[in-house]
Parts: C-alpha cells; structure tokens; sequence
C-alpha cells in the first residue's frame, strides 16, 4: 500500500503506445485524465506524428509530448512512423523498429523517473522497470469483452488456431457471439504479417510476456458495462484490472471545419450518415466501392471519412464511374482525418456507420444520440460489436456474405434503413437502450470517482 507521503504526492507517469495513429490517438484520453487532476504525464510519440496531436494538448503544465525518431531499419520506408505509413505485409519491420527504441526509452525514462509506466506493444517495459524502479500496467485498448475472449491464448503466449477463434474460450461469461471463420482467419493474418518477417519475437511471444510481466492491467471500461468480463481478465491472468471508467471525451475546443458545417447544416436534423472506419482502415478497391455504393442507395445524405483504398493514392480517383455526378449536394467524401467528435454532436447527424474501434464507440454512445451501425474490420473490433449489437443492443451490425463476410452496398442500405426508419421495431429498440446506457455513463460523478478510484489504485502498486 502506498505511504501516506506517496498518498499526497502527484504521480510521475510515462505513456508509450503502439506507432499507430488509432493506438495513440486512444492513449491520449488516459494521458488527459490524468494529467487533469493534476499528475505529470510524458507521452512518448514519433516526431512527426507529434504536430498531429500537439494542438490537443489543453494540459500543457502537465502533459508533455516527447518526440522519438523511429529507427531506420531494414525493410522499412525511409520516413515511416506509423502503420498508416506500411503495408499490413511490413507491420513486422516497424514492431522491430520499435524494440530498437528500447536503449533510448531506457535512457529517456531514468531522466524523467515516472511512478508508472503504460504500455502495450513494447513488451520489454516490465524488464526496465524491475532495473529502475517504476511500476509497468499493460493499457488494453479493446473492450473488456474482446479481451477476455482472447485471454486464454494470450496467457499462454501460443498462437490461436482458427477453430479456437470461433468458439468462446472455456470459462467465457456468455455464449451469445461467436466470431465467423473468415473473421478468425483474418486474425491469424495479422500475427502472420508480423511474424512471417523472421525478425525475432512473435505476436504470442510479445503479448505472453507483456501480460505475465506487468504489474496490472487497465482499461477504459466501467463496471455498468462488462462486469463480467473485468472479473474473467482478472481470473486468467490474475492480475489486478484498474478501471479507468467511460473516460467522457472533454468537448473540443476547435470549431468543425467550415466547410463540411456548412454542408451539414443544409439538411434536417436526424438526417445525416456519417460513416468513418478509423485512421487504420485500407480497403481493398471491391469492397470500397460497395461501401460508397451502399451510402448511395440509402438515399439518405451522407459523410464518409475513409481513406483511399489499396493501391489509389486518392479517393476520388477510386470512386464508382459517375458517383460523383449522382450524389453532388448529397454525398461528401473525404479522404483524411475529419474532426469525429464535432461532426458526432451536429444536430443533422442521425446515424454512425463505425468500424468498432473502442474510442469511436465510446464517442458514439457518450456525445452522440444518432443510431449506430457496426461494420467492424479487424481483430478485437468483431467481438466489439457483436457485444454492442447482441447483448448491450445498442446498435445494428452490417450482415457479411456467409462465405467471404464481406459486406455489400445491399446489406449496408438494409442495415441503415433499420437503424433510421421511423416505423423500425430494431430501430426504436438500439434507440432506446443507447439512451439508457448513455444516461448511466453520463450520471453525475461516475466518471469522477471511477478516475479517483483509478489513480489510487495506481498509488497502491507503488
């Protein structure tokens, strides 16, 4: 337990996330809490990432960004930081580039002496802080359900198979979703990209010795939400899982951008799709081309923010013959980062077409009444929204072909209509429990005690 001195003391705490823009981008809330009430937080980002998130920073007197340069290592691309600057096939060469930063973090890290040090990817952090003193908590950035689903094989550091994806690990808290075999396949992808690359550890490898080493594991997630799961993570790994609560987004300070303000203001309110598969997301050219199709024939407005697909260096060179032409004043594209949350709060935004990205989800549910529509791409995203749309049902899931899973502009426009037609039964029931779970994690001091109880628990590791 900590001393009564160390009680009163404001904590030292290091950040270092994954070179991903996602992964940063969902560390910088933990490090704005924090640094909120007061705590000096250091937040490890590559250097030119740093001007993306610099602006952001409302805490300057307590959160300091401290730029790294990712090392140049064979395989990787003179310049690349994060994974938006790689293919998926070279994943592997920025992980090595990223263990090759250990000598300067460790240097970095006895200059600024931190109580805590969060992490994930970086599974050497343990190791550095048994040498120098700090206590080492693995942040996950999956919903607790997604966790507990993979927790198993996480512990034992072995690589899933496709038949142990599919099924529920023994143990799990429900037997209500599954993942479909083409989904498992496309997690087993993703360890096989990075460990195909002969460079050392593998994705097992990492994840057994950063959970097994680890002092505790945090979380954004709240009792209210996945009870269950919290006490299933803490059973298999058996260790203690801090919450850190619904982590409410603070209300930006910046104005949306002029020009998409004025184009959502030229349509009624409730009446808009947003659709934004997160900074991550690269479609192959099909599969982009039935996404934008599908907004089309919902006949709805809409505003998709993706990024260009697989080998386009623009969306709109990638885009369907003469959609350009049918949707103008109807339909905007853009092909970069957007400002998520303020679009989120436009009175005309009526519904979320979201990949299942935990932070995307907590922005759906926390700053926005529009119905949400679950198109997930990748890894823990596909138990993300089987929870939100099976059990918590608070939104609608895109169906995928039962072969591939991939999905259509049909199964798209089907899928918005039943979110946002006023006569759909699906429609006023994900409504009407999106609200209830809203007023839950918006209730006056929820989120304030949860913080209180998650930085005292961070004191008791010391």
């Amino acid at each position: 337990m900590a001393t009564q001195k160390e009680s009163l003391e404001k904590l030292r705490i290091a950040i270092y996330p994954w070179f991903a823009i996602g992964h940063i981008g969902s560390f910088l809330p933990l490090a704005k809490k924090l640094a909120q009430n007061g705590h000096h937080v250091y937040f490890f980002i590559p250097s030119k990432t740093l001007s993306k998130l610099s602006l952001q920073n409302q805490y300057p007197d307590h959160l300091t960004f401290i730029p790294i340069t990712v090392p140049l290592v064979d395989g990787l691309p003179a310049g690349a930081e994060t994974t938006n600057d790689v293919p998926d096939s070279h994943v592997g060469f920025l992980l090595h580039a990223m263990d090759q930063t250990r000598d300067s973090i460790e240097t970095r890290l006895t200059q600024l002496k931190p109580h805590i040090v969060f992490y994930e990817f970086a599974y050497w952090i343990p190791e550095l802080g048994l040498k120098h003193g700090f206590k080492s908590v693995f942040y996950a950035l999956s919903s607790m359900a997604s966790l507990a689903y993979f927790a198993p094989n996480l512990k034992e550091g072995k690589r899933s198979s496709i038949d142990e994806l599919v099924a529920p690990p023994p143990g799990f808290p429900t037997q209500t979703f599954r993942m479909h075999i083409e989904e498992a396949k496309g997690v087993t992808k993703i360890c096989e990209n990075a460990d195909n690359l002969g460079l050392g550890i593998t994705m097992p490898q990492r994840f057994f010795i950063a959970f097994r080493d680890c002092d505790a594991i945090a979380v954004k997630t709240c009792m209210e939400m996945e009870k269950v799961y919290i006490e299933y993570v803490e059973k298999v790994f058996g260790k203690p899982v801090l919450l850190g609560g619904p982590m409410i987004p603070n209300p930006s300070s910046s104005k949306l951008d002029e020009e998409i303000d004025e184009w959502l203001n030229g349509f009624e309110e409730g009446s808009v799709v947003y659709c934004a598969l997160g900074s991550e997301v690269v479609l192959h050219i099909d599969q982009f081309h039935e996404l934008v199709l599908g907004l089309e024939l919902t006949g709805r407005p809409f505003l998709a923010a993706i990024r260009p697909p697989k080998n386009h260096n623009k969306v709109e060179s990638a885009l369907p013959e003469g959609f350009i032409e049918r949707t103008k004043g109807k339909g905007m594209i853009k092909g970069g980062w957007v400002q998520q949350q303020q679009i989120l709060r436009h009175p005309s935004v009526g519904c979320f077409i979201t990949h299942c990205g935990l932070g995307s989800l907590s922005e759906a549910i926390m700053i926005s009444d529009c119905q949400v529509v679950l198109m997930p791409q990748a890894f823990e995203q596909f138990i993300n929204a089987k929870m939100m749309s099976l059990e918590l049902k608070i939104g609608i899931e895109v169906e995928k072909g039962e072969n591939d899973k991939l999905f259509t502009k049909q199964a798209i426009q089907t899928t918005v209509s039943l979110a946002m037609d006023q006569d759909s039964q699906i429609g006023k029931e994900v409504r009407n429990n999106h609200a209830k779970l809203k007023e839950i994690l918006l209730k006056d001091g929820l989120e304030d005690s949860y913080i209180a109880t998650f930085i005292q628990s961070l004191r008791d590791l010391l």
